[in-house]
C-alpha cells in the first residue's frame, strides 16, 4: 500500500467525504414503504410481523441465551398471546422505546447502562380499562394494545399488572443487540410501530430452549426463524447513525503522523476518534487497534492498568509499519464511565479485583460494545483487519458487526508490580489472551498491591 495519507469514504469510489456533510457512518437506506431486504430470512420475518404473525428470534452468537417468539404489538391478539404462553412458556413482555417508557411514566426497575447485557425491565402494567383479572390472554392483549397505541399516556395503564415492559435504548441492536432490541427493530423495519411483544421459549424441562428446539418449533408453527445478526447487518448496511465532524493531521509524541477524524454518533452524542496512518484503501487487511478510553492510564499514566502501555505500543507499531488505524472509543472503564471507574478503584484498594469491583457496583464484567466501532471502520473503507488486541470478546464483537478479523496480533506490555494482579485477573476471569509465563504464578490478589 502507498502512504499518501488519503482517507477514503466507503462506497464513494475512493473520494474523500466532506466533513460534517456527506461524510457519515454508512449510507442511509430506503423509507419503510419502499424498503427491500437483501436476506430472504429478514424479508420473511418482516412480512410475518406486518401481517400479525409470529417470528422465532434468536442470537446466533450467543445460542445459550435461548430464543423468543415475537410479534407486532400493534397487531397483537388474544390468540397470539395464548400461543406464546402455550408454545414458548416464558414471560410475555412488551419491548418499547425509552421515550415511550417516559411518556407512559413506567419506572425502570434496574440500573441501565448503554451496554448492559441484561434486559431493562419496567414495572409491570395493566390496561386501565377493558380488562377483568388482567391475566387472561385477552386481557393481556388489551393491555399491550393500550400501552403501544399512538397516543398512549399514563392514564391508559395502571401498575402493577400482568405485562412486563422492557426498555429498548435508542439505537436498538446497533447499541445493544439483544432480543428486545431486535424484536423492536424488526417491527419498525416492517412498518409497524417499534413496540414488540416477545416471550422466551422454554423446553419441556423449563430451561431455555436450544437452537435445535427453536428450529423444530419454527417448523411446527410455520413461523420464520431469524437470527439477530440479520437485523444488525441490515441496519449497518442501510442506515446513517453518525457523522464525521472534524478532521486534521496531528503529530504523535509517540511516533508518526496521523489524520485525526472525529465521529459523533446519533444515539448518545458521544465522540470517538480514528487516527489514520498512511494509505488504507483497497482490499488488503489493515492493522487496527480499537482502544477504549482510559483517562487515568492514557493521560495520567496510572500504573494499575496496562491501557496507556497498550496505546503507546499500538501507535509505535502502526507508525513503524507506515499504515493502520487506531479507533479511540468513548467507553471509559469498560463501559461503566469515569465516576464508577474511580469507585471501582476504591473497591480494588479494599481487596476486590477489577471484575469483582464492577460486579459489586451493579455492572457486568465488560459492558463495551463495538457496533459504532464497526461503522467507523466501514466508513473508512475497512472490511478486513489485523487486530491488535489480547481480548477475544473484541474479535467476536467486530466479526458480529461484519468486520472480518483475519489476524489477531498480541499487544502485551511488560507487567510490573502495580498491574500484574490486574493482568492476571483479565487473563483468568475475562479470557484475555496474555502470556502466562510473563505473569508468573496466578496467586496474588489484585487489591493487595
Amino acid at each position: 500500500m502507498s502512504t499518501t495519507g488519503k482517507v477514503t469514504e466507503a462506497g464513494q469510489g475512493g473520494k474523500t467525504a466532506p466533513v460534517g456533510k456527506t461524510g457519515g457512518v454508512c449510507a442511509g437506506g430506503a423509507s419503510k414503504k419502499s424498503r427491500t431486504f437483501a436476506g430472504a430470512a429478514l424479508e420473511a420475518a418482516a412480512a410475518a410481523v406486518a401481517s400479525g404473525s409470529i417470528v422465532v428470534l434468536y442470537d446466533e452468537n450467543q445460542p445459550q441465551e435461548g430464543g423468543y417468539l415475537c410479534a407486532s404489538a400493534r397487531k397483537i391478539s388474544a390468540e397470539t398471546v395464548n400461543l406464546m404462553v402455550v408454545e414458548a412458556r416464558g414471560l410475555v413482555c412488551l419491548a418499547m422505546s425509552e421515550e415511550r417508557m417516559r411518556r407512559l411514566a413506567i419506572p425502570v426497575l434496574v440500573a441501565e447502562s448503554p451496554f448492559l447485557r441484561g434486559h431493562a425491565f419496567g414495572a409491570s402494567i395493566e390496561a386501565s380499562h377493558g380488562v377483568t383479572t388482567g391475566i387472561s390472554a385477552a386481557d393481556r392483549a388489551v393491555t399491550i394494545a393500550a400501552a403501544s397505541g399512538a397516543g398512549a399516556g399514563p392514564a391508559d395503564i395502571v401498575m402493577p399488572g400482568h405485562v412486563s415492559p422492557i426498555q429498548v435504548r435508542r439505537g436498538g441492536v446497533l447499541v445493544k443487540p439483544d432480543a428486545a432490541a431486535a424484536a423492536s427493530d424488526l417491527c419498525d423495519l416492517a412498518g409497524e410501530s417499534d413496540c414488540a411483544v416477545l416471550c422466551a421459549v422454554l423446553d419441556e424441562a423449563g430451561e431455555l430452549a436450544s437452537v435445535d428446539i427453536l428450529h423444530g418449533l419454527a417448523a411446527r408453527l410455520g413461523a420464520p426463524l431469524l437470527e439477530i445478526g440479520s437485523i444488525v447487518a441490515y441496519r449497518l448496511a442501510t442506515e446513517l447513525v453518525g457523522e464525521r465532524v472534524a478532521e486534521r493531521t496531528i503529530e504523535s509524541g509517540f511516533g508518526g503522523s496521523f489524520r485525526a477524524i472525529v465521529y459523533r454518533n446519533d444515539f448518545d452524542h458521544h465522540e470517538h476518534m480514528a487516527l489514520v496512518a498512511g494509505e488504507i484503501s483497497g482490499d488488503e487487511p489493515v492493522t487496527v487497534r480499537v482502544h477504549s478510553q482510559c483517562l487515568t492510564g492514557d493521560v495520567f499514566g496510572s500504573t494499575r492498568c496496562d491501557c496507556g502501555d497498550q496505546l503507546r505500543l499500538a501507535i509505535e507499531v502502526i507508525s513503524s509499519e507506515g499504515s493502520g488505524v487506531i479507533v479511540y472509543m468513548h467507553q471509559e472503564g469498560r463501559g461503566i464511565g469515569l465516576a464508577n471507574k474511580v469507585l471501582a478503584y476504591a473497591l480494588q484498594d479494599l481487596g476486590r479485583d477489577t471484575v469483582e469491583a464492577n460486579l459489586e457496583l451493579g455492572f457486568g464484567e465488560d459492558l463495551r460494545d463495538y457496533g459504532i466501532t464497526a461503522q467507523i471502520l466501514k466508513d473508512l473503507g475497512i472490511r478486513k483487519v489485523r487486530l491488535l488486541t489480547n481480548n477475544p470478546h473484541k474479535v467476536d464483537s467486530l466479526e458480529r458487526y461484519g468486520v472480518k478479523v483475519v489476524e489477531r496480533r498480541s499487544i502485551q506490555a511488560a507487567p510490573h508490580d502495580d498491574n500484574i494482579g490486574y493482568l492476571r485477573t483479565k487473563r483468568r476471569k475475562l479470557g484475555h489472551l496474555l502470556d502466562a509465563r510473563s505473569l508468573g504464578a496466578d496467586t496474588d490478589a489484585e487489591g493487595s498491591r
